[in-house]
């Protein structure tokens, strides 16, 4: 009963990862778009002091421009938003399959092939430099540098 039970707690687990509760209200939580499309009409059409339009063309051109932006949003959602969707999944997924499979492969053995020759590199350093540092130190040492103001 208790593994029936458990088995039935993972399946839901595994299920709730693809199929997990999307906020209808907040529809951008991590505020992706936030200065990119906030459009209103103020933003666009203004009219400076002095050259005013009649009232009634003021109120409709905003209504107009209003509604239609959402219509016409909507629309192109309706229409292109599940295509979109479906285009953008394929490619976030193929790039997730180039990175695991590929990149990442690719710089792990990479950085242990380096290592190797990095090994190498640095007993050669140490093997034909330093006895030459050192020596060049040592016969440098006993030079004296004396500075005279004449």
């Amino acid at each position: 009963m208790a593994e029936e039970q458990n088995e039935l707690d993972e399946r839901i687990i595994i299920k709730d990862l693809h199929t997990k509760e999307i906020d209808l209200v907040n529809r951008d939580p991590k505020h992706i778009n936030e200065d990119v499309v906030k459009v209103d009409f103020e933003d666009v059409i203004a009219e400076p002091v002095g050259t005013y339009s009649f009232d009634g063309v003021w109120k409709t051109s905003y209504t107009t421009f209003t509604v239609s932006k959402y219509w016409c949003y909507r629309l192109l959602s309706a229409v292109l938003g599940i295509p979109l969707a479906v285009i953008w999944g394929f490619l976030f997924a193929l790039i997730s399959f180039c990175h695991i499979w590929a990149v990442v492969p690719c710089i792990k053995s990479y950085l242990i092939e380096i290592q190797c020759v990095s090994r190498i590199y640095s007993l050669c350093i140490h093997t034909f430099c330093d006895p030459l540092f050192e020596a060049l130190s040592k016969i440098c040492s006993n030079i004296r540098v004396a500075v005279r103001k004449e």
